[in-house]
């Protein structure tokens, strides 16, 4: 059995797409994934999987999720493999000792055009700083996301694929759990 790590985008956030612990746990485990996990309110889910690939793992689960719920969420899917070289390969391992300021956006596939996130001049927002490596983009924002105009640019910069984001204790938190 593969270990993978669905992560869903914008669940129980602000009210919207409301979608209970308990419930993703039920929506998985019905679709027969065993040892089941769920971390936190927002879409993180952590389970076996017979060797389904990620892409087909997450197309089934946003069709699940739209035909029980009538939510449209977007699914991204790491395995327990990708997502430890997702920590692995952090271009920033000074922010390590302040995880909140880290984060990770995942992507459903290495972007076709990066020409508007390329374009954007590293210099104008010192200190915070954003590396693109595969289908990962990392985030570091010293001071803050909120205060963040890096991460106001970077959200802003259409890259045409699937994407979200989760805090580095987040993401540390997960390979945990798939390593359960």
């Amino acid at each position: 059995m593969t270990r993978q790590i669905a992560l869903l985008r914008g669940i129980n956030v602000g009210g919207h797409n409301s979608f209970p612990k308990a419930k993703q746990r039920e929506l998985a485990e019905s679709l027969g994934f065993e040892d089941v996990s769920v971390l936190l309110q927002t879409g993180n889910i952590v389970f076996a999987d017979p060797g389904t690939p990620p892409q087909e793992t997450a197309r089934v689960l946003h069709e699940r999720i739209a035909a029980d719920l009538g939510l449209t969420v977007p699914v991204v899917v790491r395995t327990r493999d990708e997502l430890a070289a997702v920590v692995a390969a952090n271009p920033f391992p000074q922010a390590v000792p302040e995880p909140k300021s880290l984060h990770v956006t995942f992507l459903s596939a290495v972007p076709a055009d990066t020409s508007r996130l390329d374009s954007l001049d590293p210099d104008a927002f010192a200190p915070d700083q954003y590396r693109l490596i595969g289908r990962e983009l990392y985030l570091w924002c010293p001071d803050g996301m909120g205060r963040s105009k890096l991460a106001a640019a970077v959200s802003r910069a259409p890259l045409g694929v699937t994407a979200t984001a989760r805090n580095w204790n987040t993401v540390t938190k997960l390979l945990e759990l798939a390593d359960g």
